[in-house]
Order: structure tokens, then sequence, then C-alpha cells
């Protein structure tokens, strides 16, 4: 079946989140007002440049075809505002996504998070258990922890570089994204080009560092320690996994895996921490299936 791509200028929209002001995409059925079913948010990594449009504009199109769909700009990135994050980040992100619902008038949504998504998907889970439905979770953040896999991972290393002195670089934002990836070929001129214009905004770099603080402060650190909490999920999770992550490994998906009641385990192999673009045919319909509820009941 062939799926026009969703365009960034159509699918845009603002709305206010407490005294967060989020940019957003919106995508759907004609009629998805009439149409059952619950909406879906896809929730962006957290890498330099980063963005909802920059991670998922290109599965918009195909989830928009059965969901109403919604890809938000987590507070930071993107176009939506870049203040300094109160508390632990995931925390004051699920905060935020909460405060964006409720301008919307949805009151329960399938989330879908990559890496830094998957650990803000996993805390709205926690804190709004009544608002969350199913989960798909790519790599995501807190919520993997390595068990052979040494801390940190190389794409974290690279991540943690890349606004290092003497300051950011071309160089280090593209050999930070070659960790992404397994098939080097998706991390063109064109892309590194687009990811550091973002990235290198004074706003962006503020945002960027208050982020990176939030895992550290002793008063909040242990709120992104998601795995200690994971029990706790009710929802049906699918974890997703890239057989070559080198950002977040595959055996960070173990302990989830375990204490996830409602948890299964997809792994790609020949994939890398992107598989919603690496394996972009069979991503979309095996999240589209399990969203459905066509697996993991």
């Amino acid at each position: 079946m062939t799926v026009a791509p969703a365009e960034f200028a159509a699918t845009s929209r603002f709305a206010q989140a407490g005294d967060l002001r989020l940019h957003y995409h919106e995508a759907g059925p004609a009629d998805w007002g009439a149409a059952p079913g619950t909406p879906v948010v896809m929730l962006h990594g957290g890498g330099p440049g980063a963005s909802a449009w920059s991670n998922f504009g290109r599965n918009l199109g195909v989830f928009a075809g059965r969901f109403r769909t919604l890809m938000v700009d987590q507070p930071g990135f993107g176009r939506s505002d870049k203040p300094p994050v109160a508390g632990q980040y995931f925390t004051f992100a699920a905060g935020a996504l909460a405060g964006l619902l409720d301008d919307l008038g949805i009151d329960k949504v399938h989330l879908v998070g990559n890496s830094l998504g998957g650990g803000t998907a996993v805390r709205f889970a926690l804190r709004y258990p009544e608002r969350a439905g199913r989960l798909v979770l790519m790599g995501p953040g807190g919520l993997s922890l390595n068990v052979f896999a040494p801390d940190p991972t190389e794409g974290v290393k690279r991540l943690m570089e890349f606004a290092a002195p003497p300051g950011p670089s071309r160089e280090k934002l593209a050999a930070f994204l070659r960790t992404l990836v397994f098939d080097q070929r998706l991390i063109t001129d064109e892309l590194v080009e687009e990811r550091f214009a973002a990235a290198s905004e004074p706003a962006a770099l503020a945002a960027a560092a208050s982020m990176g603080a939030s895992f550290f402060d002793p008063a909040t650190a242990e709120e992104g320690l998601l795995w200690r909490e994971a029990h706790r999920l009710r929802n049906p999770v699918l974890l997703i996994w890239g057989r070559e992550d080198r950002v977040n490994p595959l055996d960070g998906a173990l302990v989830a895996l375990k204490l996830i009641r409602r948890a299964r385990l997809h792994v790609f192999g020949g994939c890398g921490h992107w598989a919603h673009l690496e394996k972009f045919d069979e991503f979309n319909e095996l999240v589209m299936s399990f969203l459905e509820g066509g697996s993991g009941r």
C-alpha cells in the first residue's frame, strides 16, 4: 500500500501545557472524531537537534492512516519552549504531556517512545496510569539497565562529547549520529547539517545542559531510574530493540522484560537505535498491530 507522506507545515500545531508552549504534529483519518480508538502519541529521542519531525516524520503518514496521531516536540526540543528543567526531566516532560492532552481534550493515549521519549512514556504511564494505554518502547531511556554492556555506552559518550569544550561541531554531531544506526548510509550530510543548525542554537544548548543535569541532581536523580519502578506498570508493553544498538544495548532489555508483567520483546537484527527508520515497514506494521490489540494481549 502506498501512503502519502505527511507534510511539516500541514501537520504543525501549537498548544499550551500549563506555562509551556509545546509544538506538535497531528494527522489522522479524515473523520477521526467519529472513529473509535485511542489516539497515539509519539515521543522522540534526546540527541542534539532531535525533534518529533526529525525522528518520526516519515512514520506519521503511515500511522495517520489508522490512528489519530500526535508527534510532540518534548520540552527543550524542536519548536517547543526550552525552559530550565524543573526536577527530573522524565517527570517534567510527562507533566508537560499531560498538560498538552488537557489542552486538547484528550483523556487517554497509546504511547510510542524512542530513547528519551521512551523514558517520558514510562514516567507518564506510572504517574497517570488511567491516561496511558499501550506502550511501545524503543531502546527506552531510564528503563534500559545495562547488564553486560559498560556504562557509559559508546553512544552516550558521543552524546556527552557534543557540547564539551571546545564546543559543538558538525564532526562531533556526525560521530554521535553514526552510533544510532547500523546502516551508516542513513547519516547524510543533509541530516547532519539540519540537526546541527537546531542543536547549536544557544537556547537548545542551554536546554540540553539543564536536561542532562536533571539526571545527576541528587535530589531528583532516582526518578530517572525507571527500571526500579517497572514492576508497577500494568500496561501491555512492546519493547523494541535493535540487535546492534550502541546507545542502549540489547542487554538493557533484560531487566524490563523480567519485571514488566505484560511485556514482550521484539529484536531487529541488522538494526541500531533507530528501528523506526532502519526497519521502517516492519516496524510500522508490528507497532500498529500491537496498538490495535493484535498482539501482546
